[in-house]
């Protein structure tokens, strides 16, 4: 019979120099060890609280209201279970559109934290809550008036400025490769206000505070080698509220579904409007293709 064989390691530590450890491993048997519990199956039955609301007009109370659904009958994800408790209860209002998590419409609290629902999987725990998105007013159950954050977000003028004359589409602009790469990780913002709804600095001065998702889009537009307003830009963004009641809380990084990092493009954005960093120049002229035409991809 073959003896456990000792094998011995050695680690350095700072304080107390090398130390010697052993370590004792049986020999291999060529299987696993049988495990003698077994796992225990997932009740499928979930207990969904849902924020309802009838709106102001309805002179309701708000309520939360309990509903058994087992969620074997239906998809992944909370949208589908949503979908089936509407099923159920006709009455039930939300917001959805892609499925894909590219729309932003179906964003809402679950757990007390902000997600999309087509992308947020049904959660292991017996009892679910849902609400709708934070400091926003409710129009009915999970559907909120979007009303002031797209009117903060079209103020940045969220296009190319440029100061050529013509009419639009009338030139192709041309962009390198790295200009482009600066664009990443802002673009793919589907301006869902996971982010904003979940600032701390957004509740409480939400009326001239920009929030994060118009602050990441305001430095989207503004790092763009093809805009040629970026002085107008950053003039209209120096303000006490408007971008500098970023506290760096970074709760908006964490809630974004889409892994964006809404807080660190808040600092450098704040560099850009304070003077401490420039705006690079294109590295190749964006007229370059002008004399082409519109651009009809060929």
């Amino acid at each position: 019979m073959q003896k456990p064989l000792s094998l011995f390691s050695f680690s350095k530590s700072k304080h107390h120099g090398t130390i010697l450890c052993a370590v004792l491993r049986q020999p291999y048997s060529g299987h696993k060890p049988a495990t003698t519990e077994s796992k225990k199956p997932v009740d499928p039955r979930r207990i969904f609280k849902v924020y309802r609301f009838g709106g102001v007009s309805s002179n309701e109370k708000p309520q939360v209201m309990n509903y058994d659904l087992d969620v074997s009958t239906c998809g992944r994800m909370v949208l589908d279970a949503l979908i089936k408790l509407k099923d159920m209860d006709p009455t039930l209002v939300f917001r959805r559109s892609c499925r894909e998590g590219i729309c932003g419409s179906c964003a809402v609290n679950l757990q007390g934290h902000n997600c999309l629902a087509c992308i947020t999987a049904i959660p292991q725990d017996k009892t679910i809550n849902i609400y709708p998105i934070p400091h926003m007013y409710v129009i009915r159950d999970l559907v909120v008036d979007m009303t002031h954050f797209f009117d903060v977000y079209n103020s940045l003028r969220p296009y190319l400025i440029r100061r050529d004359s013509g009419s639009l589409g009338k030139f192709q602009y041309a962009q390198s490769i790295s200009d482009n790469a600066k664009l990443v990780g802002l673009y793919e913002c589907v301006l869902c206000s996971c982010c904003s709804t979940a600032c701390p600095s957004y509740w409480w001065n939400g009326r001239r505070f920009y929030g994060p998702a118009s602050l990441l889009h305001a430095y989207r537009w503004i790092i763009d080698s093809r805009d040629e307003d970026t002085e107008q830009r950053l003039f209209e963004l120096r303000d006490d509220f408007k971008a500098f009641r970023c506290h760096t809380i970074i709760n908006c990084t964490l809630a974004c579904p889409k892994g964006l990092h809404p807080a660190l493009i808040i600092a450098k954005l704040k560099r850009l409007i304070s003077g401490l960093d420039k705006k690079e120049p294109p590295e190749i002229d964006t007229m370059k293709f002008s004399s082409s035409g519109p651009s009809c991809g060929c």
